[in-house]
Parts: structure tokens; C-alpha cells; sequence
């Protein structure tokens, strides 16, 4: 008998897990009513100083570069860090900590070890060559949901990749 109940307990918790991992978060809706932009997947961030650097993790990201959120996720789902940004203020929080940067690239910064050019980020997920200095996006196998942007200037280079979810 206690063998069949932790029998029931160890599937009921693996149907848990199976059900909480296919759930879908719904679009993201602004506050003028508008419905935003969102993305789901990995992302891999290499660096290529001394010693070499890399990053990876799940992501949600939704908004512009204007105003918007991304939020980092650990292989078991545990957020890394929330991101969130707006004309009047960019946010950090993570480890139960919160703080105030200057900018959307300066959080960037801080939240990856390396510049991002999150407007040119947001341009390259739905489709538009955009170009920035140092970086340079390939789109050809955004379709199939994966997204390529390497950095040549400045030194240190490095590689962005981003999985996305269908």
C-alpha cells in the first residue's frame, strides 16, 4: 500500500510538471490596449575575451525597445532575472534585488556581461535587416525560428543565438 501511494504521488508530480511545462502565457497587453510583441525560447551568448565567456537561458521577451520586459530562465524554470524597461526607467531585479539603471543598454549590459543592441534585436525578430555598429544579424533561418547576431567591434567579438518557440 505505501508503495502504491508513492507510486500515485511520484506520477501525479511528473503530470504536474508535464502540464505546468506545456502551459502558455498569454499575449502581452499594453496599457493603451494594444496588443505587444512576444517571444519565447533559448538564447546563447558567447564572448570571446580572455577567458571566453558564455551564457545561456530560457527567455520571455515581450514589448519594444521603447518599453517592454524580458524575463531569464534557468534549465528548470527558475527566473533568473526580470528585466523591464520603459521611457522613464530600466529595471533589474534578480537574487531579490532590484536596481535602477540609466538606460535599456545599460541594463542590457549589466544583465549580460556584454553591450546588446536591443533596438536592433527587436528589428531582427520580426524580420528587418537592421543595422548597428559592431553587429551583424543573420535572418535566414528566422522561419524555422533561429535567429544568429555576431559582434566584430569592439573587441572582445561575440555571438548572440536565440531559439525560438512555434
Amino acid at each position: 500500500m505505501k508503495l502504491l501511494r508513492r507510486t500515485a504521488a511520484g506520477l501525479l508530480l511528473i503530470a504536474i510538471f508535464l502540464i505546468a511545462g506545456c502551459a502558455q502565457i498569454p499575449r502581452v497587453e499594453s496599457p493603451n490596449g494594444i496588443e505587444s510583441q512576444f517571444w519565447r525560447g533559448r538564447l546563447g551568448l558567447r564572448v570571446e575575451s580572455d577567458p571566453p565567456q558564455s551564457f545561456s537561458a530560457g527567455f520571455e521577451l515581450s514589448g519594444d525597445a521603447d518599453q517592454g520586459a524580458l524575463r531569464l530562465f534557468s534549465p528548470l524554470g527558475t527566473t533568473l532575472a526580470d528585466l523591464r524597461w520603459s521611457p522613464q526607467s530600466a529595471t533589474l531585479s534578480n537574487n531579490g534585488e532590484t536596481r535602477q539603471f540609466e538606460s535599456l543598454d545599460a541594463l542590457a549590459t549589466q544583465a549580460t556581461g556584454t553591450a546588446i543592441p536591443i533596438a536592433a534585436l527587436f528589428q531582427w525578430l520580426t524580420g528587418v535587416q537592421t543595422s548597428t555598429a559592431g553587429w551583424s544579424a543573420d535572418l535566414s533561418q528566422l522561419e524555422s525560428g533561429r535567429l544568429t547576431a555576431r559582434r566584430t567591434q569592439p573587441l572582445p567579438t561575440a555571438e548572440l543565438r536565440l531559439i525560438l518557440e512555434r
